[in-house]
């Protein structure tokens, strides 16, 4: 049986400037793109086939990536299920110029093992832990697994939940839609989750620039899990809205739905919060202020907050480290 260390593959990417946003520096829905495809590949080696993304922990950004850094994302399978696998995912990006690796995000991913009809199918092997600190790594592993399934007790009835009630009373919302190419997928008929990450930040971009009207980074995505895939042929639906604005922040939600193109049925395919900060080249920089004036967007202020104040817990946690 695997360990571990067995599992470890490394994928190095370098920054060019079609990777970049308007700032220079690397586009956030890239860097999720990468994450998602390096998680992918350690997982398909051990599961011997095509896997999917099921679930995606917290993602902070701690340090912009500039055009020209080499980035190197450093992935492992750290627990085995029955189908599934968690996936630990670290990037550190390097300044040639100074040889220097910074850690500049990390992330768990939950994949799972699908046959060709994109069914669950047993991942078909077991891992054995080499040594202590292996069995600690499986054992936070398995704990995150367990909490994760915890949070969601039925994909059917989330994917069932297609209509927004808070549309008509929401001051900055908009809706994005394209269509789902062969290229978007990277096995079989069912869109690349990367692909549609990319999608999700670009679209919160877009509702954050024009709110703000100033250059925005994305600095973070909270935990979200796929409910129902998107596939080739199908209209891929981003809705979002504004949630929260803070001094130089704000959090934009966004539910991404698949359209069938004939009948015009919806599945509700994930829903994400994205942090976004107005930055320039001296830093972080104020926004301009909104006040909720209606129940809805009342509420979702009170949700906001309540998940601002776990990513600040969350990022004093994540100390900055190098390689």
């Amino acid at each position: 049986m695997p360990s571990i260390k067995d599992t470890e593959l490394e994928m190095v990417q370098l920054v060019l400037p079609e990777h970049a946003n308007v700032r220079g520096t690397l586009y956030g829905g890239r860097m999720m793109d990468w994450i998602t495809t390096a998680a992918t590949m350690p997982a398909m080696r051990l599961a011997r086939g095509s896997v999917v993304l099921a679930s995606m922990d917290d993602l902070d950004f701690l340090h912009p990536v500039a055009i020209g850094d080499v980035v190197t994302l450093r992935a492992r399978v750290e627990f085995v299920g029955t189908s599934s696998m968690e996936v630990g995912v670290e990037v550190y990006a390097e300044d040639p110029k100074r040889g220097e690796q910074r850690l500049t995000t990390a992330s768990h991913l939950a994949m799972v093992a699908v046959d060709e009809q994109a069914r669950p199918r047993p991942v078909g092997t077991r891992m054995q832990p080499a040594d202590d600190r292996e069995r600690a790594i499986y054992a936070a592993a398995q704990s995150r697994k367990q909490m994760r399934e915890r949070g969601i007790t039925d994909r059917n009835q989330q994917a069932a939940r297609v209509t927004d009630e808070d549309a008509a009373s929401l001051t900055y919302a908009i809706e994005v839609s394209r269509i789902v190419f062969p290229e978007d997928a990277v096995l079989g008929t069912m869109m690349f989750a990367g692909r549609l990450m990319m999608l999700l930040d670009e679209v919160a971009s877009i509702l954050a620039l024009r709110f703000c009207r100033c250059p925005v980074v994305t600095a973070s995505i909270d935990a979200m899990s796929f409910y129902a895939p998107v596939r080739v042929g199908e209209i891929v639906v981003c809705q979002a809205a504004l949630n929260h604005v803070g001094r130089t922040s704000l959090e934009v939600g966004i539910k991404a739905l698949a359209e069938h193109p004939l009948t015009g049925a919806r599945r509700h395919t994930c829903t994400a919060f994205l942090t976004l900060v107005h930055v320039d080249r001296e830093g972080p920089k104020p926004v301009r202020r909104f006040t909720p004036t209606t129940p809805a967007e009342r509420r979702r202020w009170e949700a906001a907050e309540r998940r601002r104040q776990h990513r600040m817990e969350r990022r004093a946690r994540l100390a900055p480290r190098t390689s």
